[in-house]
Parts: C-alpha cells; structure tokens; sequence
C-alpha cells in the first residue's frame, strides 16, 4: 500500500511540474448560419426564385505549448444541413484545417511549419477568409523575427497532388503550385508600416516542371491614437498569369473612422482597383493584364458583405471603385452596424447595344449601384453569440452587363448566425 501511495504521489508530482511548463487547451466552435439568398454575389433574373439554406462549421482546436515550441491541430466538418442522410455511416465531410508546428530558438527567432492559417494587416492580400465556413490555410513553412517593435515573416510554399517518382503537374484548382513572401512590420509608438512582397507561382500548362510567376509588393499604413484611426493601403503587381500573360496592375485604398464617447464610430474611405477595359481594342493593350487580383486576401471584408466583388464571384474583369460610409454603435454585450458602398466600374464596361447598333466600342455609364449592409451581433457571453445581417443592392444596367441576370428585380441576402465557442479544457 505505501509502495502504490509512494507512485501515484511521485506521478502527481511529475504531472504537475509538466502543467508548469506546458500547457495544453482544447477548444471549439460550432457555428451555423441560415441564409436567404435573392441576389448574392450575383444578380438573379424573375425566372429564378429565392434560396434558403443553413449551413453549418463544426471545429475542435487542439493546442499544446512549452518554453520554446507549440503545436496546433484544428479539425474541421462543414456541411449543410441535410446534405447527408439520418442514419449516415460516413461522408467525408471532415478534414484537417491546421496540423502544425512552431519553434522558437531564442526569444527573437524561430519557424512554424504545415498546415497553418495565413494573414497580415488587414487580410487584402493574405487572409484567414474567417466568414467562409472552410476558411483558409496553406501548407507552408514560415521563418519568423520579432523584437517589441519590429517583426519579419518569410514564408515558403510548393505544392503537388501526391507522392511521385517524376516530375507531374500540379492540378488542384484555384491553387497555387508555389508561394514566396516576405512581410515586414514596423511599430512606432501610434503608428504602423507594413511592407509585404509576393511572389505567386501557377502550373505551366505547357510544361510540366515550369511555373509562370506573378509578383505583388505593397504597403499597408496604420495610424491609431484614443479615438482617431486612419489607414492606407497600395500594391502593384506585375510578372506573368497563368496564359503567360504581362501583367500591370494596381490597388490603393485610404480609410478613416473617429469613435465617440467609446460606442458611435463613424468611418470614411475609398478603394480602386485597376481593371481591364473593353473598349480597348488595341493588340499592346489586350496583350496585357491590368485588373488587379486581391489573390488570398479576406475579401468578405471589403467592398460589401454581398460579395459581388473579388469573394468568390466576378465581375468581368473591369476592376473596382468603392466609395463607403460606415457607421457603428456599440453597448455593452451588443452593436449594430450601417454600411453604404457605391460601386463604380474600374474600367470602361462595353456598350454591347451600341456595338450590335453602329458597330462602335463605345463604353456605358459606369456606375454599378449601391449596397446597404446591416449587421447586429449580441454576445450572450464569452462562450456563444448571434450575428443577423441583411444587405441591398440597388443595381444599374451597367452590372447587369458585367454579371448577367436583371438589374431591376429586387437584390437582397439576410442571414442568422449563431457562434458557440466552448472551452473544454482550461
């Protein structure tokens, strides 16, 4: 008997001394929203009716740390609901979101290596895409400096399809084959600077062991004191696209918002991204690419919660101008927030009546209306919260051109989402 009492207090010991320096969690979250669709990322016609659907991400967060090293696996399930039968044996539906590791030589430097979640600065370029139920990571390895002020990342990825003995072409859709980037991020009392270079590598699809590169290099600027914050933002991009394709192309975006008594803030800002005309028929003009691609950036975050604009729909290439008002009040365990957006076109949208008509490129108006977007959120506690949003588009003629369907039918999307993030060890 005290042989036995001897073990277990010698193992408690031993447990306790590893809880001091390490430290596990598990966490998760189960979200699932229900959407009203009338004109979503693209405008719907009088012969097509509504959508409705509830959709659902169901994740389990596992975390280890220690003194130098930290380990992180999230396993991920999205479905719809009733995509699957009652009585399912299996669907496959289930994944893995992130599986890595990070390790620190010293306090200043150290890498994280596989399946990671990748976002900088405002997430325009590289992004977590958080609102999409399968969000988005990327196989890589990132090497990393800090310091209390400054802060590099320089991060490496090459994909394939599978295991080979021989050089094979890489084929998984909306992927890049190869991705380098460096960031850089300096911090000066209320002010930040960022600078982000990018190379994005696509298959060949010519020749097998070939890539075709595109570069973007930017900065993201940010400026925060008490109740003032202004920001800015510009890139360019230039290199080849997949058809081996010159590119030119540019972004820029300035915002700013002022906060009142800590619960009203109202904010201002605009974004232009260049885009391909169509009534330039020009062979030096064709031959090159000048829309702007916000490449793995976030982009439910921008240009409207629609996402008519560079969120997983197009819009003809034309590129982009966003002029917004936001507006915003928050209480204790709520807010509500008010967006205005109007959308004008990047580049010339061709006249298609007037070219059948006089055989002219000219160009339509280029206004692409305007969006309305309102969002409530009520946290109930740290544990579980509701979000309910509605937006409008008040379309022209000239989307309609660029996105099909009917301008003039009513554009709307509304949806409720309910977040429960349990903490199953703490």
């Amino acid at each position: 008997m005290k042989t036995k009492l001897k073990y277990f207090t010698i193992s408690g010991g031993m447990l306790f001394s590893i809880s001091l320096s390490a430290q596990m969690t598990l966490t998760g979250e189960l979200r699932s929203r229900t959407e009203y669709r009338h004109g979503y990322r693209t405008l719907i016609d009088s012969a097509q009716n509504a959508a409705l659907f509830t959709s659902q991400r169901t994740r389990l967060n596992f975390g280890y740390g220690a003194e130098k090293f930290k380990t992180g696996v999230v396993l991920q399930d999205v479905r719809v609901w009733g995509s699957q039968s009652q009585q399912n044996v299996t669907d496959g539906l289930t994944s893995i979101h992130e599986a890595w590791g990070e390790y620190w030589f010293n306090k200043n430097f150290g890498f994280k290596s596989g399946r990671q979640e990748i976002g900088y600065d405002d997430e325009r370029i590289l992004g977590f895409v958080g609102w999409a139920q399968q969000g988005r990571s990327h196989d890589a390895v990132v090497l990393k400096y800090q310091d209390s002020t400054f802060t590099a990342h320089l991060g490496a990825a090459y994909n394939q399809n599978a295991e080979s003995n021989i050089a094979t072409s890489y084929t998984v859709a909306s992927s890049y084959k190869e991705l380098y980037y460096l960031w850089l991020n300096k911090k000066v009392k209320s002010f930040s600077a960022s600078v982000l270079a990018l190379a994005n590598g696509m298959q060949s699809p010519v020749v097998v062991n070939s890539t075709r590169f595109s570069g973007t290099v930017g900065t993201h600027l940010e400026y925060k004191k008490d109740a003032l914050f202004a920001g800015g933002r510009f890139y360019y991009q230039t290199g080849v696209d997949g058809s081996k394709k010159d590119i030119q192309a540019n972004m820029i975006g300035v915002d700013a918002s002022y906060t009142l008594n800590k619960k009203f803030t109202i904010g201002l800002g605009t974004e232009l991204l260049s885009g391909q005309s169509q009534t330039d028929t020009t062979k030096t003009y064709k031959d090159v690419v000048h829309n702007f691609n916000p490449l793995y950036g976030t982009g439910h975050k921008f240009n409207g919660f629609i996402d008519y604009f560079y969120a997983g729909s197009g819009h003809a290439n034309v590129g982009l101008t966003d002029a917004y008002l936001k507006l915003k009040y928050k209480a204790e365990k709520w807010w509500v927030g008010l967006d205005v957006h109007q959308f004008i076109s990047g580049a010339d949208i061709l006249d298609v009546k007037g070219l059948t008509t006089n055989g002219k490129y000219t160009a339509m108006n280029n206004s692409l209306g305007t969006e309305i977007d309102l969002t409530y959120v009520y946290n109930f506690n740290a544990n579980f919260s509701t979000t309910i949003g509605y937006s409008h588009m008040l379309a022209t003629e000239s989307m309609e051109a660029i996105k099909g369907g009917k301008y003039d039918e009513t554009q709307n999307w509304a949806y409720l989402m309910l977040t429960f993030k349990p903490n199953f060890l703490k």
